[in-house]
């Protein structure tokens, strides 16, 4: 008797993904697992973003092909906008990795990232490079290729500038330069003591130019049909891949089912490009290893005798093949179709490992029960030795239940109650973990670099005896609960704070000398907690009381401090951080708790340092009442109030019957025309406010086929276009000094443009009547002025006012220019 174990790095590496219900197997599954054992050859597509991947040719690729499919996205999606909610740059990065992988469920396909951040639109490649630090991404890329052993490597964009981002260009670069660099031994070096170079056979452009020119003339590149159809899913690649592309919503790209032939185009770019069809003379089976043909003719034998009905047939020889995988030289290949045998040998078996926890969290030093369970729903005789986690045996052999084969169909059960080690380290999300540069994450840990998401932070490791061959097979112990409206639900468990504080905002706003109280946000990770909290701010700020006492009887528990700030006597910024120290106890924490909770993606947790920025502004301002018109999700109506105006949040309800005489100003939030069809209809009530003396101020809006403007939207016409400037210390010139937008109430300089963040503006107009005044223009470097970013114009007693500034990034970014323009916009002209 051997126990036969699948350990090596390499799967580690692949990842997976550790909030997700136990598979259940259909039989065409499993018969398509059985044709995914019969290759070894694996494809890794290289692009830029969340959604640039071509989910057509990834479901092709992993499903009809059979290869090993991956895709390679060098961001994270963090510099995006967000179609669902307010989350934005970190926060927003963790919801399109969750979506990236919930896209590769689908597809069937693997994901993988580097440590660069997606800072926002590049209009070039040598700007990105700026920001990422090219020899850092480099390696990044250069190591997934050498652990994930592509054969093909195909890229979405050109080196040519074609794909309209800087990101996209930059992702071509780095494709083309780690196909070489991942041979070279010297390129590296470091890498190789976990891992080895790797050459790859070729690297193809996966050509867009039909998007761009719809009559481009593409005969002189290959291509192969990807719209097929799958018998044993049931569905064409089409329609796999609208499935996969849907799971983008934070980006809006539902995306309708395709049926059909479906033609995908290729470049050959480097190896061995002198080919006709873009896999031609590849070796995808397991003829080009050593010792591989016998086990073919074993999958081969496998497959042939397949009973549907009778799935379990199959597992005395699947368990055979996994012994002769043993024999196989290669072992990043052998330990990979180990556990791909090791998976349909459970699937045939019809076996279900579970390992639950009663709680989704707890803290160092803390305990949890933990329920681990196993059921099979064949006649296979399969027997159960142990369950381990983390050192602590929640069942064994000694125990009756635990040496005599499972009951048909009668799951075994079995809980203990452990304890956390006091050392384990809080489940934070790896690439969040340690403070990090605008342009690339932090990473300590070379081996996690690449991979989608944390490892589970305990796994339970159950002992299965199965056709007299021992296995070990790991789960990740999760917390299970039940929504009425949902069903079953599942998150990973993970090690929280003992305690959490957190501010209500990002920043906080002090207009003029206006002292605040400022509450802080306590919640227990544990029962019987005591102790103190305290805030530190700079000596120039006034802190009472230095400290608050509090107490949290149980885990979960949360209170309210409040502490009275003083603010200096002159405009100021300061970072404020919240420190706790637990009674009899030296260790403090400051750390809070963000959840994000989305039903198409597991919940995510992430535990960032408590601080705040506090901005004591020198701004005036005369008005008091606002009304606000929601669009895609900002948080500047709370940025409002700071300021001491009243908001009133309009619906369409309240902008068909309410007067809006009161209000003083309207503002309409990001995409607002875009992501509500009924705001057209309410122009006429808008521009009479605007005639009668009101002001209203439109954010930015789309023009493109995420949101397309079929109307104008102010009292003269403009066109928005997707002019923008990226250079968040572009030059702004001020075209109209005397305007009343750069003088009233407050003073507009060029001081104001300091200190903004990810970029000026986005969606800029680029024509528009003559009744509109540019107060300034603004320019990337190299680049011609653009005057399109906000436009005003007087319309009857009011104003009305279009602008692509970003404020909904740099309000709660506490950018003190931001905000001292904002209230000008609100003001013009009062």
């Amino acid at each position: 008797m051997r126990i036969l174990i699948s350990f090596l790095f390499v799967l580690q590496f692949s990842g997976y993904s550790f909030a997700q219900p136990p598979r259940n197997w259909s039989t065409s599954e499993i018969q398509l697992g059985l044709r995914k054992l019969g290759t070894v050859g694996s494809v890794l597509y290289i692009a830029a973003h969340p959604d640039d991947e071509n989910t057509r040719l990834l479901s092709y690729l992993a499903n009809d092909l059979c290869l090993r499919a991956a895709y390679l996205s060098v961001t994270r999606g963090d510099g995006g906008q967000n179609l669902i909610g307010k989350e934005q740059g970190e926060l927003l990065g963790m919801i399109r990795t969750q979506e990236l992988l919930a896209a590769r469920r689908t597809d069937g396909a693997e994901q993988f990232f580097t440590r660069a951040n997606d800072f926002g639109f590049s209009k070039n490649p040598e700007e990105t490079f700026s920001f990422w630090n090219h020899d850092s991404v480099l390696a990044d890329v250069v190591w997934v290729i050498r652990n994930f052993n592509p054969d093909v490597i195909i890229t979405r964009f050109a080196t040519d500038g074609s794909g309209g981002h800087g990101h996209h260009t930059a992702s071509a670069i780095l494709a083309e330069e780690a196909f070489d660099a991942a041979a070279d031994p010297t390129r590296f070096p470091e890498q190789l003591q976990y891992t080895k170079p790797w050459k790859t056979n070729r690297l193809l452009y996966n050509s867009t130019f039909r998007f761009s020119n719809p009559n481009a003339d593409l005969s002189s590149l290959l291509k192969t049909d990807v719209g097929g159809f799958n018998i044993l899913l049931g569905k064409s690649y089409g329609e796999l891949s609208a499935e996969s592309r849907s799971m983008h919503k934070s980006q809006g790209f539902g995306t309708a089912k395709a049926r059909g032939s479906y033609l995908e185009y290729f470049k050959p770019l480097k190896g061995d490009t002198v080919i006709k069809e873009p896999f031609q003379s590849l070796d995808f089976s397991w003829k080009k290893t050593e010792g591989g043909e016998a086990v073919q003719k074993l999958i081969d034998k496998i497959s042939a005798a397949f009973d549907a009905q009778h799935p379990e047939a199959s597992v005395d020889a699947l368990v055979k093949l996994y012994d002769a995988l043993q024999g196989i030289q290669d072992v990043s290949l052998r330990e990979r179709k180990q556990k791909e045998t090791l998976d349909l040998i459970l699937a045939c078996s019809g076996t279900v490992l579970e390992a639950l926890t009663n709680a989704y969290s707890t803290s160092p030093g803390d305990t949890v029960k933990v329920t681990a369970s196993i059921v099979t729903r064949s006649g296979i005789k399969i027997i159960p030795l142990s369950v381990t986690v983390q050192g602590n045996t929640i069942g064994n052999s000694p125990d009756s239940a635990f040496s005599i084969p499972l009951l048909l169909n009668k799951p075994l059960v079995a809980e203990k109650v452990i304890t956390i080690p006091a050392d384990a380290p809080v489940t934070n999300p790896y690439w969040l973990d340690h403070p990090h540069s605008k342009g690339i994450y932090a990473v300590a840990d070379q081996l996690m670099i690449g991979k989608p998401e944390n490892e589970a932070a305990f796994s339970a490791v159950f002992k299965l005896n199965i056709a007299s061959h021992e296995f070990l097979v790991t789960r990740p112990l999760q917390f299970k609960w039940v929504e009425p409206s949902d069903g079953e639900r599942y998150r990973p468990f993970l090690v929280a704070p003992p305690v959490m504080v957190r501010f209500s905002d990002e920043s906080v706003v002090f207009p003029s000398s206006v002292d605040k109280n400022i509450s802080l946000h306590l919640k227990a990770g544990r029962d019987n907690l005591s102790g103190t909290v305290q805030l530190n701010l700079p000596s120039s700020w006034t802190v009472a009381p230095k400290q608050v006492s509090f107490s949290l009887a149980r885990k979960g528990e949360e209170q309210e401090v409040v502490f009275h700030i003083t603010t200096p006597a002159t405009a100021s910024e300061a970072v404020a951080s919240a420190v706790i120290t637990l009674q009899g106890s030296e260790k403090t924490y400051s750390r809070g708790l963000v959840e994000l909770k989305y039903d198409h993606i597991p919940v995510q947790t992430y535990f960032p340092q408590a601080t705040c920025r506090f901005l004591r502004l020198d701004v005036k301002k005369h008005l008091n009442n606002i009304g606000y018109i929601a669009g895609a999700g900002d948080e500047i109506p709370k940025y409002l109030e700071q300021l001491g105006y009243r908001v009133t949040l309009l619906d369409d309800k309240m902008l068909g019957e309410t007067k809006l005489d009161g209000l003083d100003a309207i503002v309409t939030g990001i995409r607002a025309f875009n992501t509500n069809e009924k705001l057209i209809l309410h122009k006429q009530t808008l521009m009479n406010y605007v005639r009668n003396g009101g002001n209203l101020i439109v954010q930015y809006n789309t023009n493109n086929f995420l949101g397309p403007m079929n109307a104008d939207i102010g009292p003269y016409p403009f066109k928005i276009s997707r002019d923008r400037v990226t250079h968040e210390e572009a030059a702004v010139t001020f075209e109209l000094p005397n305007h009343p937008l750069l003088n009233t109430p407050n003073k507009i300089t060029q001081k104001d443009f300091e200190g903004w963040i990810q970029e000026r503006g986005i969606y800029f107009a680029n024509s528009w009547d003559s009744a509109y005044a540019v107060p300034f223009s603004m320019n990337d470097p190299g680049e011609k002025p653009m005057k399109g970013s906000t436009l005003v114009a007087q319309f009857g007693k009011g104003y009305f006012i279009y602008s692509g500034l970003v404020f909904f990034r740099e309000l709660p970014a506490g950018v003190p220019g931001a905000f001292r323009l904002f209230v000008n916009m609100i003001e013009c002209g009062k």
